[in-house]
């Protein structure tokens, strides 16, 4: 009994274990309020659902009907007890207009969302980290100020220009005017060329901005000064002491930017008629189609969700006394 007792509480001391606990609490907990929000968001809408399904045309009796079918006639509270009892058994319900399943038109379209936002992602990331090196290692030394300042200025000019903004640009530019790439659809890898620098762009130029900073700061501490001294080859400076130390700050806001990229898919798939998720929940929240949109909502708050909690594992891994200071 006695060393049974002991394994719990070594269990229950363990810092790593109440980790683990509070962030999946935090995970639940975010869950049920996005789940409730998206539920209460569609269905404050205004109009008929059944009505803008079967048309305006459709007899009042075969509305009331379908109503009935749908439970839309029961109170409030009572749709949301059959909406969660749904979800736990993984049901997302139909969708009103195609009469598909929720989660068979979701796996359809999820594929061509996810594949724009990780590849966005990567883009931005690449781009970013060697920029952002390169521009604290020239502007260490308190030089090339000019080269500096015009850094900063295009990348704050690059990063409050909104996605689908900048993806009528491109079009105009790069499809239009000069005719490089497609404007619209998925078919071959060069469609994905202005719908993944859409996307990329702005958080390229913030995590850029963000490399920077922390490189300079890490630039300056007494250990590289050292590694100066004993006259380290640049690559082994920049690579292999002062980037892994940069790459903290630097990893929160690339998880921060990941989710936003997935939240941002839902204008630049519009504008570029992009078989992705956004086009489905915009057409779904014109056609009132209360099922489809509260499941896509889902997905999109799930990504986001489970983004942030990717990140906030890799930075207990990359500094365990955080998980210990929070635990």
């Amino acid at each position: 009994m006695a060393v049974r007792q002991l394994g719990q509480n070594a269990l229950t001391d363990n810092a790593w274990v109440r980790f683990a606990v509070r962030r999946t609490g935090r995970l639940l907990l975010s869950l049920w309020v996005l789940v409730t929000a998206a539920f209460i968001m569609i269905h404050a809408l205004p109009g008929d659902p059944v009505r803008a399904a079967l048309g305006p045309t459709a007899p009042v009796e075969l509305v009331a009907q379908r109503r009935a079918a749908m439970g839309l006639d029961d109170p409030l509270w009572s749709q949301y007890l059959h909406y969660l009892g749904n979800l736990l058994t993984g049901d997302l319900g139909t969708s009103m207009t195609s009469g598909l399943p929720v989660a068979e038109v979701i796996g359809d379209r999820m594929g061509a969302t996810v594949e724009m936002a990780v590849l966005a992602f990567a883009v931005a990331v690449v781009v970013a980290v060697p920029l952002g090196t390169a521009m604290a290692a020239l502007a260490s030394d308190g030089r090339r100020r000019v080269g500096d300042w015009m850094f900063t200025s295009t990348s704050v000019v690059l990063a409050t220009i909104p996605e689908f903004l900048m993806a009528v640009g491109l079009v105009f530019v790069f499809g239009v005017q000069l005719g490089w790439a497609p404007v619209a659809g998925r078919a071959g890898p060069g469609s994905y060329v202005l719908p993944v620098l859409a996307l990329a762009i702005g958080p390229a130029a913030v995590l850029a901005r963000i490399v920077r900073v922390e490189m300079l700061a890490v630039l300056h501490t007494d250990y590289i000064r050292t590694a100066r001294a004993k006259r380290l080859p640049p690559r082994v400076l920049y690579l292999r002491h002062a980037l892994p130390n940069a790459l903290t700050a630097t990893l929160t806001v690339g998880g921060l930017l990941l989710g936003g990229l997935v939240a941002g898919t839902v204008l630049v798939e519009n504008v570029f008629a992009w078989p992705g998720l956004g086009g489905t929940i915009v057409r779904s929240i014109l056609a009132k189609d209360y099922p489809t949109v509260q499941g896509v909502v889902l997905v999109y708050g799930v990504g986001v969700l489970l983004v942030n909690l990717t990140v906030d594992v890799a930075l207990a891994v990359l500094d365990p006394r955080s998980a210990i200071r929070e635990s």
